[in-house]
């Protein structure tokens, strides 16, 4: 069972504190008490109850969040220490202890998929976690009502009871469900975490007075939403993400508040002026506020302050704070300075950075490329581990031997990494980042020679982009280092322990070492695992590969050469002149698995590669496709995008795989996904052989193959695993089978039988579609301008019989027969259906019953949309269909107003764009329909729910240029979940449905677009005070209403 092993490390985190034989007893004891009602909760309850009372309280409040939650380590124990439940030590910060908490928790198993959060180039990131559900579960009993979220429906809050104390609420509209419920109840919310977007303000703001910790995303830019004279007990807020321009004066009186996070508030261009006074602020997030422009005045004061992510210097004046107040902050973590033109030499050594031993990391931002004096004044402990630094104007770097991580962004006069009198080394720096340095050209001056050390010994990541002068990486001395399976070898390398290396716009670059006379000696990456080299026009080879010995399977060892003996991922892109793997022929990459060329125009062979599982080709040239076949045994993935060359021939195309790969292949290949653009030679005569091989392949992309002319059944054949199949800009594939007799339908069936997603664009010959499997749930046919029938044949469709002068014709009897009968039914599994620009395409037939999405663009012959009735009533069809090539009229209204449409009957969503002749007369609504878009008709008259069965609770209505609609549904019911709609355009409609505009004050404005013509209900002035009586009233029977379509669906 998946929860055992989960229980048994439960239970054996309770037992390793246990250190006598009574305690284990006790445990054993009290572990006889599950049944199979209970289940293991009450084993799990005893890792809870085995805790500390404080540690019990922090771990219960996690039941605020919904299960399955990426909890943000960090905010969490902010949150704890905002709800008083880490008791103060006199030697430890409240941070410390509740780090040390989370620990112990997590050694428990309380807390799971603890993982760090971070972007390819950086080393330190935060903490996220997870709960495991059935410890949710613990934890939602231990709170009971205290703990609500709310994720999906809003009404959920209206059942907000006094008890509650912590709610975290990520619905829409939670602002006007939050009002309504504080409305009748006063709960003492501590808590308050609101993860949409607010626009509206909060009422009853004297009810929040007992909150402690509030987080709010507001879309106004001006308002706040909160009154700070209500929020005096306040310690954390967060308010990261919004709109705001600026924050109120008054919000400097919440003396209690330690966490302000104003982090990626992108409009904020000033701080309240007084923040002086907020004495208590320990944490103050500013980073992503690109228009703050300043800090307010005497932000020293702040002394209990541990964190501040931006400061941003100002021009000097009494309105904000110079960097000479960060001298008394105790400041940790992450830090980054701005605007540093502004800053003074004096100031930046008044700063004292050197003072703040618990700075990890610091940024240094000059808006232009400013003054290089400034930066020696600054001085940094020598415990900060990472140096970030923008636009600086110095032609060389000072020496940070001590760092971890050196990032440098736009030093365009930087010319010299590195100067230095003496032999010197980075013992420490794993990453090293080099962007846009324009004149940089040499990465190291130094008076004496290097000799056998290593300026780079642990260096892992090293990225360099935009450093138009940088010729070749540097020298380096000769080194004993591992190589291949085991054993050493020399190795002569800058970099020995790198990792990872990538290059990009390097217009100078085009040697691997400064000396070229020691290529090909020794092994310059040893333990490189990953290389991107991208646009690096003179660069013409990969380094030349040394031989090394690697063991073979029948034992002993041979001789190779390999110049990346631990390369994994290799990509190549932009790289003009790029033509050799090796100086020498046979370069072997023994443990690459991922290989990417793109737009490498001289390159016309691969490596020798035996643990490839992924190759990516794009805009290669066509005699690659002859080397894929080596592959065949590893790959699971193949992306091959070859050159447009002139169309081949069906004679030209001879079978990918050589005589060599078929005697040596045992097994079938284990590709999986295939991709292939141009690549005539998969499809040839002498070309059925791969396919047998590929009998796992479950994703397959044909793009502009010019000799694909009818379907390839034998292909189909073997593709027995194939899920996904994606044709575009086949511009010769008609459809037609190739045989002269057509196979048995229920013959061809079999082909492709768990298919579940086709795609077909812009195959303008395309005529017939091959018989879908039925197990078949997505199709997309787009720009297929000749196609007739999407469902095979369909049968019937020649013998429409159409008047000359009558505008009536009668559905035939074949078309009626087959949709009614059970035994024809198309594609019984489909549930998604797109057809878009298929002018050809004169009805739709069969539409399975099991369709939930229906979209239709630009498809202005379809006149007849029916579904598989299988019963049901047929629809009435009144008008006619051409056999003309010229696409046909759309009918007269007159005509359209004696149609009536049926929907399948599990439909949600229906879209139909600019198909002026279909939909004509009425269409009925079906119960399950929550999205109906319709725009650009002449023909539909009425939309009416249909009989017998509930109402429709729509989300999402749009009808715009529907000329000839007059009539909406005046169901109440239809609109109560409406929170999209629009009505443009369609003059036929005179006056909206009372039920429609008493609905109309509950959407907002931002998802709500209207004639002008369309007048909204007068309410008299006292009906206002009976508003949210209605909502509530509409909200309820909402809920009631989809109640009631959930038990008739489900019976």
């Amino acid at each position: 069972m998946p929860w055992l092993s989960f229980s048994c490390n439960c239970t054996g985190s309770v037992l390793r504190t246990k250190i006598s034989v009574e305690e284990w007893k006790a445990i054993s004891s009290r572990s006889s008490i599950c049944t199979e009602e209970t289940g293991i909760l009450p084993i799990l309850k005893l890792s809870y109850n085995d805790l500390p009372a404080h540690m019990k309280q922090c771990f219960a409040f996690c039941a605020i969040f919904p299960k399955d939650y990426k909890i943000n380590v960090q905010r969490l124990i902010q949150l704890w220490i905002a709800n008083g439940f880490i008791p103060e030590h006199k030697e430890d910060s409240l941070e410390t202890i509740g780090q040390l908490i989370f620990d112990e928790l997590a050694s428990r198993s309380f807390f799971l998929d603890i993982e760090k959060s971070k972007e390819d180039w950086e080393y330190y990131s935060r903490n996220t976690c997870k709960i495991h559900d059935l410890m949710h579960d613990i934890a939602m009993s231990v709170m009971e009502k205290e703990c609500v979220a709310v994720t999906m429906d809003t009404s959920e809050i209206e059942w907000l009871g006094d008890t509650a104390r912590h709610l975290f609420l990520s619905c829409k509209g939670t602002e006007g469900s939050l009002n309504d419920s504080l409305e009748k109840r006063s709960p003492a919310i501590q808590t308050l975490i609101c993860q949409s977007h607010m626009r509206s303000s909060l009422k009853h703001l004297s009810k929040y007075s007992s909150l402690h910790a509030l987080k709010l995303c507001i879309r106004g830019k001006e308002s706040f939403l909160l009154k700070s004279m209500y929020l005096h007990h306040l310690r954390y807020l967060d308010l990261s993400n919004s709109s705001i321009k600026s924050l109120p004066e008054d919000i400097s009186i919440l003396y209690n508040l330690q966490m302000l996070d104003l982090s990626y508030c992108c409009y904020l261009y000033r701080l309240p002026m007084q923040m002086k006074h907020m004495t208590f602020l320990r944490h103050l997030y500013t980073h992503g506020c690109q228009k703050l422009k300043s800090m307010p005045p005497e932000l020293g004061k702040l002394t209990n302050l541990q964190t501040l992510t931006w400061f941003v210097a100002g021009v000097p004046g009494p309105d904000c704070s110079d960097v000479a107040e960060l001298q008394h902050l105790n400041l940790g973590g992450y830090l980054e300075l701005r605007q540093i033109e502004n800053v003074k030499e004096a100031e930046a050594k008044v700063a004292n950075l050197g003072n703040k031993k618990d700075l990890r990391e610091l940024s240094l931002r000059w808006t232009e490329v400013g003054d290089s004096k400034v930066l020696d004044k600054f001085k940094p402990h020598g415990g900060l581990q990472v140096l970030k630094i923008y636009s600086y104007g110095g032609e060389c770097m000072g020496m940070l031997q001590n760092m971890v991580e050196i990032h440098l962004f736009h030093c365009e006069r930087l010319q010299i990494l590195f100067r230095c009198s003496a032999i010197f080394t980075f013992p420490k720096l794993k990453v090293l980042m080099l962007i846009h340095l324009l004149d940089f050209e040499r990465w190291w001056e130094i008076d004496e020679r290097q000799e056998e050390q290593t300026i780079f010994p642990v260096l892992e990541k090293l990225f360099i982009s935009n450093c138009g002068k940088l010729v070749a990486l540097p020298e380096a001395p000769l080194l004993q280092g591992p190589c291949g399976q085991g054993g050493y070898t020399l190795v002569c390398s800058a970099f020995p322990a790198l990792k990872v290396l990538k290059m990009k716009n390097l217009e100078s670059f085009q040697r691997w070492a400064a000396v070229e006379e020691t290529q090909g000696e020794h092994i310059l990456f040893p333990c490189l695992e990953e290389l991107s080299i991208e646009k690096c026009p003179k660069l013409t080879a990969l380094p030349e590969a040394p031989l090394l010995q690697e063991p073979c399977i029948e034992g002993g060892y041979r001789l190779v050469r390999s110049a990346f003996p631990a390369l994994k991922v290799l990509k190549m892109e932009n790289l003009e002149r790029f033509q050799r793997w090796g100086v020498v022929e046979g370069t072997l990459f023994p443990q690459l698995e991922k290989l990417s060329v793109q737009k490498c125009p001289k390159m016309i062979d691969l490596p020798e590669a035996p643990k490839l599982s992924v190759l990516k080709i794009k805009d290669g040239r066509q005699e690659i496709s002859d080397f894929a076949d080596r592959y065949f045994s590893s790959l699971t993935k193949l992306i091959l995008n070859l050159e447009n060359t002139e169309t081949t021939s069906e004679v030209e195309c001879t079978s990918i795989v050589s005589v060599d790969s078929k005697e040596k292949w045992n097994e079938k290949s284990p590709l999986t996904v295939m991709e292939l653009r141009c690549c005539n030679s998969f499809f040839g005569p002498g070309a059925l052989e791969p396919w047998d091989y590929f009998v796992h392949l479950e994703k397959l992309e044909i793009d502009r193959c010019d000799v694909l002319v009818h379907w390839p059944e034998k292909v189909f054949q073997s593709l027995v695993s194939l899920r996904t199949l994606v044709i575009t800009s086949c511009e010769n594939l008609t459809g037609y089978a190739q045989a002269p007799l057509e196979p048995l339908a229920s013959e061809r069936s079999q082909h492709l039988r768990v298919l579940e997603s086709l795609c077909l664009e812009n195959c303008p010959s395309l005529v017939e579609m091959f018989n879908v499997p039925t197990s078949l749930k997505k199709m997309y046919i787009n720009g297929c301008i000749k196609l007739e029938s999407i469902f095979g044949k369909q049968q019937g469709m020649a013998e429409l019989v159409q008047g000359s002068s009558s505008s009536e014709a009668i559905m035939p009897a074949a078309v009626s027969e087959l949709s009614s009968s059970p035994m024809n039914h198309f594609c019984p599994c489909l549930e998604y259906l797109q057809l878009s620009d298929c002018g050809s395409l004169p009805a739709v037939l069969h539409l399975p019953l099991s369709l939930k999405t229906l979209e239709i663009y630009n498809c202005s012959s379809i006149q007849v949309l029916s579904c598989q009735l299988g019963g049901l009533q047929k629809p009435k069809v009144t008008t006619s269909i051409s056999r003309s090539p010229v696409m046909p009229e759309p009918p007269p209204p007159a005509a359209a107003a004696a149609r009536e449409h049926l929907l399948p009957p599990h439909l949600e969503s229906l879209v139909i764009l600019n198909c002026a002749g279909m939909l004509g007369g009425t269409l009925r609504l079906r119960a399950p329909l929550k999205r109906l878009r319709i725009i650009g008709n002449s023909g539909l008259t009425s939309l009416e729910c249909l009989s017998g069965e509930h109402p429709p609770l729509l989300e999402v209505l749009d009808l715009q240029k529907c000329s000839t609609l007059a009539s909406l549904p005046n169901e109440p019911q239809v609109y109560m979940s409406l929170w999209n709609l629009e009505i443009r355009g369609c003059p036929a409609i005179k006056k909206l449905p009372r039920c429609l505009q008493q609905q109309l004050g509950s959407i907002d404005d931002e998802y709500k677009e209207l004639d002008a013509h369309y007048e909204v209900m007068a309410l008299k002035p006292k009906t206002w005070k009976e508003m949210p009586r209605l909502v509530r009233e509409r909200r309820k029977a909402a809920r009631e209403a989809k109640e009631r379509q959930q038990s008739a669906m489900q019976e």
